[in-house]
């Protein structure tokens, strides 16, 4: 059975900006969610609520996407690491991998019952993602993963290599 890519909702209320996913977030809406959060860390915006009720999975390069963020937080802030990104509702799946990977303490996860927003907008999400930017976004969010926990190393080291050749190739083959 295939699951449907992510849909990204936003809303924004009282300073915090929630971020709804549904869906399957895979690398390439990750692209999106990071445009995303720049956007709105260059308006000041502090606090980020994902609400994870309605996504089913996530692959590696979302979560290591979600780490860099939440380590970007944390920099040259008086935030600790995991008060400013809240994870809501995960699944019994994303949670296992969450501590798996060796990054849950990088959220504030919780479950509640109350809907966090009334009104989500959709994300417009890019449609001119080149290869070379999801393959730099896909090595950069295993390196995260790898830098933040010694075990994840051996995980991903096949992975990371693959995709730097591939990185090297797609660059050598644009520069022509």
């Amino acid at each position: 059975m295939n699951q449907p890519l992510a849909n990204l909702m936003v809303a924004i209320f009282d300073g915090t900006v929630c971020v709804k996913i549904n869906g399957k977030a895979d690398f390439t809406s990750s692209l999106d969610l990071k445009r995303l959060i720049g956007e709105l860390c260059g308006l000041d915006y502090k606090h980020f609520v994902f609400d994870l009720r309605d996504c089913q999975t996530m692959d590696s390069t979302f979560l290591g996407v979600l780490s860099g963020i939440a380590l970007r937080f944390s920099e040259g802030r008086n935030i600790r690491v995991g008060e400013s990104l809240e994870l809501v509702n995960p699944n019994p799946r994303i949670a296992e991998t969450l501590e798996n990977l060796g990054v849950a303490d990088l959220f504030c996860i919780r479950n509640t019952d109350e809907p966090l927003a009334q009104r989500f907008e959709p994300l417009a999400q890019a449609t001119n993602k080149s290869q070379v930017e999801l393959t730099r976004n896909c090595l950069e969010a295993h390196k995260t993963l790898m830098t933040l926990q010694p075990e994840n190393i051996l995980k991903f080291k096949d992975v990371a290599q693959f995709l730097t050749d591939d990185l090297k190739r797609l660059e050598s083959a644009g520069k022509k």
